[in-house]
């Protein structure tokens, strides 16, 4: 599939407007909306620059700084709602506590996010940007699907069995490759591996919300037989560890050669849930 020229620009023209707006308004969609274009950037100076410059490094890390920041209150909010919604009789003030921490948490964070997106670091970014931006060349003949594929199938090369740290190595070289794929003009091929990537992305996004919640409930109050609300959690998470490994093999299944997926492990015997490193 052949390199959309006009999709790569956007990101940076559309990275660059989000920053502005946040440097006004701290509003949640332009949060969001900055965490995604900060993602496609990434993916194109780093997937298409074969030696980045100077100014280009400095992007990267700002962008991971930034996002890293943001991504905390966006990971809260999550985290909260997925609290509300788990309806269970027992442990009803435990869940109340979790509920408050996570709310006074959310809080204290959105205080900090306009020390983070200051005047002079969104305007020095901007500028970086516009010149970054200027010195990424992509010839027509690139294909950026193949190499989505190519960086998808690249995770399994090691055939490390799929426990939660390599889940979680699928979930972030997944949505990398689906931004990849996302700069393709438009064609059912290019359209197929987007939907595949951003379906398997998804579910096991959702259970790696779950997983953080899981744990941030241990961190409180200890193992499952100490409390029935840790309990939950744990049979929620793993319930979702099974559906994304579900969605992961759907996702080799459709779009690697027979024979480059590596053998899933039995969804029977999931571990507890562990420390896994959480990524912006």
């Amino acid at each position: 599939m052949a390199f959309d020229q006009k999709s790569g620009g956007v990101a940076f023209t559309k990275l660059s407007r989000y920053l502005a707006r946040l440097e006004k308004k701290l509003a949640p969609e332009s949060v969001h909306r900055f965490r995604t274009y900060s993602r496609r950037v990434e993916a194109v100076v780093s997937e298409f620059a074969s030696e980045p410059s100077g100014n280009q490094k400095k992007v990267l890390r700002c962008l991971e700084r930034l996002r890293k920041k943001a991504g905390k209150v966006r990971d809260l909010d999550v985290q909260i709602a997925a609290l509300r919604s788990l309806k269970i009789p027992q442990d009803a003030k435990r869940k109340s506590r979790l509920m408050r921490t996570l709310i006074e948490e959310r809080a204290q964070g959105e205080r900090k996010l306009p020390k983070t997106f200051d005047e002079e670091t969104v305007s020095e970014l901007r500028k970086r940007l516009k010149r970054a931006a200027k010195k990424v060349h992509i010839t027509a003949a690139t294909d950026p699907v193949a190499k989505a594929v190519r960086l998808f199938a690249d995770v399994g090369k090691d055939h490390v069995p799929v426990n939660e740290k390599k889940l979680h190595q699928y979930r972030i070289a997944g949505k990398r490759a689906r931004y990849l794929a996302e700069l393709a003009l438009p064609s059912p091929e290019a359209k197929r591996v987007v939907d595949e990537l951003k379906h398997m992305q998804d579910v096991i996004g959702d259970w790696h919300d779950w997983l953080k919640l899981t744990l941030r409930a241990q961190g409180l109050f200890g193992g499952l037989e100490d409390s029935s609300l840790v309990a939950a959690l744990h049979n929620i998470t793993r319930a979702k560890f099974r559906q994304s490994l579900h969605a992961l093999g759907q996702a080799q299944a459709a779009l690697l050669p027979k024979g480059a997926s590596p053998e899933l492990p039995s969804t029977r015997k999931q571990p507890p849930a562990s420390a896994v490193q959480p990524a912006a």
